[in-house]
């Protein structure tokens, strides 16, 4: 890279000596040789060699033409004025001008370089015409408008190049614009799977964990007086464990490129063993369901089975046996979630003004509410689909989670 970069410039340094020595010698030469065929009013020998001195300067300070353009165009300018105006032999003298022209216009800043460009060329044929006013045969007069012409092209020509070289740069830039934008677009849609996979691995593995850990108590405390029961108690581990890890499979499915083994994301219609699940761990689940004949997004049953199934999770974990009522009612253009539980069950030695409240709800050290990461989760799912979620103890000491879900995704709620 480093050396590319040292080699280019020695290149064009390079390009524009060869350019010049070319130019100069074309000059010189093609001057001399029409010269001598249609002889001159004046030789290139007078005033010491001036006519020479001006076709080589002429020529050579073009080796300094991207640098310098607008000095090396006003050089040559007052080159050719000087050399015409002592009616010096006519010839290719104006080559090294029509490269300054086109240097000046190709190379420079637009508007700037084509007001000097046009007041340069303005002043050239000024000095051309009044050079050749006495030149004969007055036929001869039309190599001043030809030059006119030349000059005039050959900045036209140099402000095309410019153009098109500015239109590439920015169609450049802008391909690198979009390029960044896809590449943050994609690792947008990477953070935001990832995140989506964690909640999905967070839901199934705590729901299974809970309902494993009642009954794993429940095979502790049965299995030598009722080993009937601890033999339920497993069976109901043995299944709840293996849900647990096909869901695992069918999550992380995502992350690899075949699609064996893969099954739908749970939904609604799951819902039934949802609720057997929560009554096996002794929960007394009462289900109103009034769904639409119409299926509804693939998101918002998601994200409401994952609701239900971390608001019950978190009854399992944290109540205990109780009663929980489940609602769900669609309206016109959202689902509303509504999970109530009847708090924990009196017991010996129990406070009754607290016998009610969840664990993850109880005050802190400052007195407040402070919500676990279970309810953290369902409302960002309740978020992510411009959704709301309210969680908060109800007035009999239970506990209510209370969900709306658009049944039009509109995106997370600034």
């Amino acid at each position: 890279m480093e050396q590319r970069a040292v080699s280019s410039p020695l290149r064009v340094v390079t390009h524009d000596v060869v350019l010049a020595l070319f130019v100069t010698v074309m000059q010189v030469q093609g001057t001399v040789a029409r010269a001598a065929v249609e002889g001159a009013p004046r030789p290139l020998t007078d005033f010491a060699n001036l006519g020479f001195a001006l076709l080589v300067a002429s020529g050579l300070v073009l080796v300094v033409r991207r640098r310098l353009p607008v000095a090396v165009f006003v050089a040559t300018a007052l080159a050719s004025l000087v050399y015409f105006g002592l009616n010096f032999p006519d010839g290719p003298g104006w080559l090294g001008l029509f490269v300054a022209l086109y240097t000046l216009t190709a190379y420079g800043d637009g508007r700037r370089s084509l007001v000097i460009a046009g007041a340069g060329i303005a002043v050239l044929a000024v000095g051309w015409l009044v050079a050749a006013a006495d030149i004969e045969p007055r036929a001869a007069i039309g190599w001043v408008f030809f030059r006119i012409g030349a000059a005039v092209l050959s900045a036209a020509l140099g402000e095309s190049v410019r153009s098109r070289r500015v239109i590439a740069a920015e169609a450049h830039k802008r391909a690198e614009l979009a390029e960044r934008t896809r590449e943050e677009e994609a690792r947008a849609r990477v953070n935001a799977e990832r995140l989506r996979i964690a909640r999905e691995v967070h839901d199934t593995v705590a729901h299974a964990i809970a309902i494993i850990n009642v009954q794993a108590g429940v095979t502790a405390h049965v299995l030598d007086r009722r080993p009937e029961v601890a033999r339920e108690a497993l069976q109901t581990i043995e299944q709840t464990s293996s849900r647990a890890l096909r869901e695992m499979r069918a999550i992380l499915g995502v992350l690899r490129d075949g699609d064996d083994g893969r099954v739908p994301y749970p939904g609604l219609e799951q819902i039934d063993e949802l609720l057997a699940k929560a009554r096996d761990a002794g929960i007394d689940v009462k289900l109103e369901q009034n769904l639409p004949a119409a299926p509804l997004p693939s998101a918002v049953e998601s994200a409401a089975y994952r609701i239900l199934q971390e608001s019950i999770t978190n009854v399992i974990r944290h109540v205990g046996p109780t009663r929980v009522a489940v609602a769900l009612n669609p309206g016109v253009d959202a689902l509303e979630i509504r999970v109530t539980d009847e708090g924990r069950r009196a017991a010996p030695g129990d406070d009754p003004a607290r016998r009610h409240l969840p664990t993850q709800h109880t005050a802190g050290s400052g007195g407040e509410a402070t919500p676990g990461h279970g309810i953290l989760g369902m409302r960002e799912r309740c978020q992510l689909l411009g959704g709301e979620l309210d969680a908060k103890p109800t007035a009999d000491g239970g506990f209510e989670v209370t969900a709306r879900l658009p049944l039009t995704p509109t995106g997370p709620r600034l």
